[in-house]
């Protein structure tokens, strides 16, 4: 029997089905739109992200009909919450965590609990990517919304949900919504009461890893499950469940999830408070008794989407032409080189280090000399050096890393990859599979029924380093001078920011 993994991201969704070895039977993908009905806005629609995960279960259902899953576990992405009705109706769609229409609701939290409080229960630096915050933007301007709300499910507990269960949610996930206290793992009453939020509007909070039910026999032949009493489990937050599909269990190994979004997760043993001052989330691990560190950035691989759409014609042309995917026809371009320009990833804000949801993106070094190739590379640079800094604030704040692995989308083109071991200086693994966060919670699948004693030895047997990329000490000189100018950048366009920010408010 196969164990499936199901992950339900901020652009599209995959399943992918695993052998008990760790070997990819089958897998597909959906991607579906974001909508942005307003500057600041980005939401998804519930009902479409369901269909496409559908569509992707039954796709991969017909492929593994000869080794039916036995068991499924879900990651998504973090904050995104859906309000649902006592008749299942959706009433709205979902924002996601770089909507930031809610900043007045997220400084009135701050200002009632203090920004320290709310991170010593909650591990979340506050900010208004959470969705408690987003919930009481709904109170301020459809009141309607939260009078007919019977559930405010995330994406893992909604799709658990629509697979005919009672919606249950992991503990890393509820962490991501800022209503979860971390250390009694249960919903905070102080927090729900700030949120206007009560108790059993939420999905029952268990530690990864949990059998919650088995599909329905009707809605399983409906999406292709050919195997008998297929279970559910609770899986994980989409970075927690990567860093167990990369292997990341233990202090000083870290993951880099190239996504949509990038973010840098460590494994540390408790939550710390001192965290607070770089802005770094620390919240349950999908793997029981351990804590990550978060540090990320909003935009990652939708950088490059927003380059495809916007500045790609040529390189799409070549895709449509040769057959081959798009974004290696983007990043083959460059050469090896180390780059000029200096790009500032923050198009939807600053993201973890400076905590600054009014910085925007900026590219610096351009002269006339400037070819598309050069702004790729300062993409995958800036990037690269965006994380870099988050590596160094975990080890100020006693969270050691010696080494990475590479997951996700991202991880697939290795010239990113030794741009990003050069710079971080560290060595960075990939693994067989890019699609880690699947993986991640089918070893939670396999863990949970019984295939597996342990998650250290699902670990062991799924997960198959690939290559590693070693820094090249020749780089070295040059990407810590670009470095060390990146590190000066932000504090040099703060007021640029501010002023801009203000002229748009007028």
């Amino acid at each position: 029997m196969s164990l499936m993994g199901i992950d339900v991201g901020t652009t599209g969704c995959k399943v992918v089905a695993f052998a008990e070895s760790g070997a990819v039977l089958a897998g597909a993908g959906r991607e579906y739109p974001l909508i942005s009905p307003q500057p600041g806005w980005y939401e998804l629609d519930p009902e479409r992200v369901w269909r496409d995960v559908c569509a992707c279960l039954r796709q991969v259902n017909a492929k593994i009909m000869s080794d039916p899953a036995s068991a499924v576990a879900i990651s998504s992405q973090g904050e995104a919450m859906t309000p649902v009705a006592r008749d299942g109706r959706i009433l709205a769609n979902s924002p996601i965590s770089s909507d930031t229409r809610n900043r007045a609701q997220t400084a009135e939290m701050e200002a009632a609990l203090g920004a320290e409080h709310i991170y010593a229960l909650t591990g979340q630096p506050m900010g208004p990517i959470y969705t408690l915050p987003k919930l009481l933007w709904w109170r301020d301007n459809a009141p309607e919304i939260l009078e007919q709300t019977w559930k405010y499910l995330c994406y893992v507990d909604f799709v658990a949900y629509k697979l005919g269960l009672e919606p249950a949610i992991d503990y890393s996930m509820a962490a991501r919504t800022l209503a979860f206290d971390v250390h009694k793992l249960d919903w905070s009453d102080e927090l729900l009461e700030a949120g206007s939020v009560r108790r059993d509007q939420l999905a029952r909070p268990l530690p990864s890893g949990t059998i919650i039910g088995e599909i329905p026999p009707k809605l399983a032949a409906d999406l292709g499950f050919t195997g008998q009493g297929v279970k559910v489990v609770t899986g994980g937050h989409d970075q927690s469940a990567g860093a167990l599909g990369a292997g990341v269990l233990e202090p000083g190994r870290a993951m880099l999830a190239i996504g949509t979004t990038e973010a840098l997760v460590a494994v540390t043993d408790e939550p710390r408070l001192e965290m607070l001052d770089y802005h770094i989330s620390c919240y349950p691990h999908a793997a029981p008794g351990y804590y990550i560190a978060l540090s990320g950035n909003q935009t990652g691989g939708r950088l490059l989407r927003w380059y495809r759409d916007e500045f790609g014609a040529a390189e799409r042309s070549i895709a449509d032409a040769s057959g081959r995917d798009v974004y290696d026809v983007i990043v083959e371009q460059i050469d090896d080189a180390p780059g000029r320009l200096l790009l500032l990833p923050y198009f939807v804000g600053s993201g973890t280090f400076y905590d600054d949801p009014i910085a925007t993106g900026t590219l610096v070094g351009m002269n006339f000399d400037t070819k598309r190739a050069d702004i790729v590379r300062a993409i995958l640079e800036g990037l690269t050096y965006e994380q870099t800094l988050g590596i160094r604030a975990l080890n100020e704040a006693g969270v050691a890393i010696d080494q990475l692995t590479a997951i996700g989308g991202g991880a697939r083109s290795e010239r990113w990859m030794q741009i990003k071991a050069d710079i971080t200086d560290l060595p960075v693994t990939i693994i067989h599979t890019s699609e880690a966060a699947s993986l991640g919670v089918a070893i939670l699948a396999g863990w949970a029924t019984g295939v597996y004693a342990s998650l250290e030895e699902a670990a062991a047997q799924m997960i198959k380093p690939r290559k590693t990329f070693l820094p090249r000490p020749d780089r070295r000189r040059h990407y810590q001078r670009q470095l060390n100018i990146y590190s000066d950048l932000y504090q040099a366009l703060r007021p640029v920011y501010q002023a801009l920010a203000a002229e748009s408010e007028r």
